[in-house]
């Protein structure tokens, strides 16, 4: 190897050592932090799927006091799930433990403070919610809930409101656009049909199929 080959190394060897010098604190700082970052992030997977499986144990607990017809004590364990992805379903079986129990008013409030991230979760505690305000004699206030919502459950509830408002021809519409949306072999038509009859209208015969 010629003289000037072991030069031109030798001085690449010297710039590599100078610039590790400059920079190897970096590095390694770098290399720290990004370890420090996966770590972390294990951590607080493994902490909050610890966290899951404790709010698991905590609502099939919450539902064993609602078995044994312990609603005070239901209450309280479903309070403590709140922030978890059980407190949608803890309100909703309280609420309906409530209602059963006849305590219509306590179920309102415990399904006016739930809340879902869920839009499905949140539609059927508003439903729900509807169901009770209309059986409290606030149909209107029933009404202002469900807002515009156009799935067939919503609806009904709708329907329903109107019927204790006197507006007839309104619960007429709702139920034809109810049964509109519902399939011809969903169990819940027959009833819807039967409340159209109510107020006067008349189910369409569903179209033969060939």
């Amino acid at each position: 190897m010629a003289i000037d080959d072991l030069l031109d190394e030798h001085e690449q060897s010297e710039r590599v050592l100078a610039w590790l010098r400059s920079n190897g604190a970096g590095l390694i700082g770098g290399v720290i932090i990004g370890l420090a970052l996966i770590l972390g992030w294990q951590w607080w997977g493994a902490r909050q799927a610890a966290s899951d499986m404790q709010a698991g144990d905590d609502y099939q607990a919450m539902l064993k006091s609602l078995e044994a017809k312990d609603i005070k004590k239901a209450q309280a364990q479903a309070a403590a799930l709140d922030d978890t992805p059980y407190a949608p379903l803890a309100v909703l079986d309280l609420a309906k433990a409530q209602a059963e129990a006849g305590q219509r008013d306590a179920a309102i409030a415990t399904l006016r403070a739930g809340k879902s991230p869920n839009p499905a979760l949140e539609q059927v505690m508003q439903q729900r919610l509807a169901r009770l305000l209309i059986d409290a004699g606030k149909p209107a206030d029933a009404l202002e809930l469900l807002g515009k919502a156009e799935d067939p459950a919503s609806l009904e509830v709708r329907g329903d409101a109107q019927v204790a408002l006197g507006k007839r021809e309104d619960a007429r519409k709702s139920y034809s656009e109810v049964l509109a949306k519902l399939d011809v072999a969903s169990p819940g038509r027959r009833l819807v049909e039967l409340k159209l009859t109510d107020v006067g209208g008349s189910p369409a015969k569903p179209e033969a199929r060939i």
